[in-house]
């Protein structure tokens, strides 16, 4: 039996135990590299020659989605399954759109995962089907450029005026910005347009 090697990339200790005990009960699947910071992906799957990466999406010092999109460049021939306790249909799109092979949320059952790796490791796309249903329906993300950079700093509570400083604005434009903003994405107010952007992933 051809046996697949695994890299797990997780920050938390007790995690990423429970996901390489659980992948160690599989006859066909070995765990050749834990990671715990999303900088020591690349290097340590260039070393081991995993034929899967499981990478959390929320890691230290270099994002999941990020890691895995270097990952793909430098050792295409590994697949990438996502995992994520944030079921947000924006974050699937943007995986998506990195060439990832997979995408699971955290508290999917056990035997999921070890279906999951299998199933990339054999060039299929696994995603989770209702992520998958939501990520259909929420449309395209309706802000430009510029809005969504204004809207990221406003989510980091900047105020107008901090904002024009950094993007080299009028505060005028900014509001201006903000206000349209708003209205596309028919929210209540600053706030809500933050979470609505957040929750389909157009900013994070």
């Amino acid at each position: 039996m051809l046996e697949l090697k695994v890299l797990i990339a997780e920050d938390v200790h007790m995690v990423r135990g429970a996901l390489a005990a659980l992948l160690a009960l599989e006859p066909d699947i070995s765990v050749v590299a834990e990671v715990d910071s999303g900088d020591m992906i690349v290097p340590t799957a260039l070393r081991t020659g995993p034929d899967v990466a499981v990478i959390d999406i929320d890691l230290p010092r270099m994002d999941g989605l990020t890691a895995a999109q270097i990952l793909h460049e430098k050792l295409p021939a590994c697949r990438t399954l996502i995992l994520t306790g944030m079921g947000r249909p924006g974050t699937l799109r943007r995986a998506l759109a990195v060439s990832v092979s997979g995408f699971l949320l955290k508290d999917a059952p056990a035997d999921q995962l070890a279906a999951a790796v299998r199933g990339v490791a054999a060039g299929r796309r696994i995603v989770d089907p209702q992520l998958a249903l939501s990520a259909w329906d929420i449309g395209e993300n309706p802000l430009s450029g510029r809005e969504i950079e204004v809207l990221h700093l406003a989510s980091k509570g900047a105020e107008a005026e901090e904002i024009a400083a950094t993007l080299h604005l009028s505060v005028g434009t900014v509001r201006n910005h903000l206000t349209k903003i708003v209205t596309k994405l028919n929210a209540r107010n600053r706030v809500d347009a933050i979470r609505i952007a957040t929750d389909a992933g157009w900013i994070h």
